[in-house]
């Protein structure tokens, strides 16, 4: 699934193709998406995009006649096209662009979605979302004062995006080895200090996996609009029954909110 640092890198690797462009045509092939695709979303024909930003996994494209928020889903993919090159299977929809290229949204599990917000109004799907990770908002305060009196796990704490967006299965396994925080310790029970070091720990390896996912820009414009995926050296994710890179003690394998979680008994306390 598509984690922030890939949602980002989309953004980026989009962005200089279509803002300032205009949406001449959209082909709505597949209008059965995880939300249907509103017939609003015809009135983007004839706009010029004003700005693309990013909310959580959302990416936001705003016109002077609304706003369309495209969503990933598990399996979508956004990438730049000739207008020329045949439409394939599980290619959904199509933003046909000024400058001659073709935004096409390809989605085989059509779990995605876009979504259609009129001038002036906010889209229901962003109006209950906790803090963006890189962003002043997010500290050690933030994550001390709601987590208290909680006894979920804290990793389905800080997965859970009304506390912290985007901080997906792959990147909490990881932040909390690199902070030695146990993944099932109670959310409550962690002190404010051990949480300034995973909050600092958090922005920075959502960062490096952005300027990593970076480097894969070039596919966006003919390619298959994917980033590199998780490109960065993992500690644990996946590494279940291996030894842990730092002390080479056994890594334990658990199942948490039907996710996996892999942890070092040893590294992490």
């Amino acid at each position: 699934m598509p984690e922030l640092p890939e949602v980002e890198t989309t953004l980026r690797g989009i962005s200089p193709y279509l803002k300032d462009h205009t949406i001449t045509r959209i082909d709505v092939r597949q209008s059965k998406l995880r939300w249907p695709v509103e017939a609003e979303i015809q009135s983007l024909a004839g706009q010029k995009i004003l700005s693309l930003s990013r909310r959580s996994k959302y990416i936001l494209v705003e016109t002077e006649a609304g706003t369309a928020i495209w969503h990933l889903g598990m399996s979508g993919s956004l990438r730049l096209v000739e207008a020329s090159e045949p439409v394939a299977k599980h290619d959904h929809i199509d933003w046909h662009m000024s400058s001659g290229k073709v935004l096409r949204y390809h989605d085989p599990r059509r779990f995605g979605a876009l979504l259609w917000v009129a001038p002036g109004e906010t889209s229901s799907h962003l109006t209950h979302l906790g803090p963006e990770p890189l962003t002043d908002d997010f500290n050690e305060d933030h994550l001390f004062n709601r987590s208290r009196r909680k006894s979920q796990a804290v990793k389905t704490f800080i997965m859970d995006g009304k506390v912290v967006v985007g901080v997906g299965n792959i990147y909490a396994n990881e932040s909390l080895f690199l902070a030695g925080i146990r993944p099932q310790t109670p959310a409550g029970k962690i002190s404010k200090a051990r949480y300034r070091k995973l909050s600092a720990i958090i922005r920075q390896v959502l960062a490096a996996a952005i300027e990593q996912g970076g480097t894969t820009l070039r596919d966006f414009v003919g390619g298959d609009g994917k980033p590199g995926y998780f490109a960065q050296q993992l500690y644990v994710y996946g590494r279940g029954g291996e030894t842990c890179k730092i002390c080479q003690t056994g890594l334990k394998e658990i199942r948490q909110g039907q996710r996996a979680t892999v942890y070092c008994p040893q590294c992490q306390k």
